[in-house]
């Protein structure tokens, strides 16, 4: 079985780890992940998450409104995980993280913009998809609170989206660039609180591994890709990653 100690040896006189996070990171923030036995995907219809069926179907826009308006997905706060995370980038020996989350906890955790790419966009925006105007997500939560379900651009009254990415949508080109740039340049790679099953962000991780760099894989449960790894801890990212900081800086 794999333990922290595994984790260090391999990591130990790295200075360029790339971090690639998914839900797991976040769960101690109180956001659920999606495929666990309590994610998201046993609440909610994946396919709501369709970019067609998102702006072809006033219903599901509302449904997705009141579910952001509800939650206190907004006000969720970086854990135990991120600050790790943090440490990691402040002793100098992280290249960046590559995310698939939308929260936003990264950044507030306190990792600089030039050290996080979002590869899936944040939720903490929303812009009208006709004319691109933009604004914070909670101006257009306070307004379906208000009882303004779907939400129209005040602009232009085209439709208001999250700046998330959703099925059927292109990553953005920037953040898919700056991503397998710093894939380009680790020395190694570890994959935090993902099943490393969504492409193309797992080819991310995959890019680093296919230079013969160490490939590590923590998260509760199997991935996509455990095979492919070097190493797999299969635990909970919070203590993971708590113990493997205070051992390797």
């Amino acid at each position: 079985m794999t333990e922290i100690a595994d984790v260090v040896a391999l990591l130990r006189g790295r200075t360029r780890i790339l971090v690639f996070t998914g839900a797991g990171i976040s769960t101690d923030s109180g956001i659920p992940d999606f495929r666990g036995s309590h994610g998201l995907w046993t609440k909610l219809d994946p396919d709501d998450f369709t970019i067609e069926r998102y702006l072809g179907d006033p219903q599901v826009r509302r449904r997705s409104w009141a579910n952001r308006a509800t939650t206190g997905f907004l006000d969720a706060r970086p854990n135990a995980a991120h600050r790790a995370v943090v440490r990691l980038w402040e002793a100098g020996v992280m290249i960046g993280c590559v995310t698939q989350n939308i929260d936003g906890l990264h950044a507030a955790a306190g990792l600089p913009h030039e050290a996080v790419v979002e590869l899936h966009g944040s939720a903490a925006t929303t812009s009208c998809v006709r004319c691109h105007a933009s604004q914070p997500t909670r101006d257009v939560t306070d307004r379906v609170a208000r009882g303004d379900t779907d939400p129209a651009c005040m602009r232009c009254g085209g439709i208001l989206k999250t700046d998330v990415v959703m099925f059927g949508e292109r990553l953005p080109d920037q953040a898919l660039t700056r991503a397998l740039e710093m894939a380009d340049d680790a020395d190694a790679v570890l994959a935090v609180g993902t099943t490393l099953g969504v492409f193309p962000a797992a080819s991310v991780p995959l890019r680093v591994s296919e230079r013969g760099m160490p490939f590590l894989i923590v998260n509760r449960g199997p991935t996509d890709l455990d095979d492919l790894a070097d190493l797999v801890l299969d635990g909970e990212a919070t203590p993971a990653l708590e113990g493997l900081v205070s051992e390797l800086v």
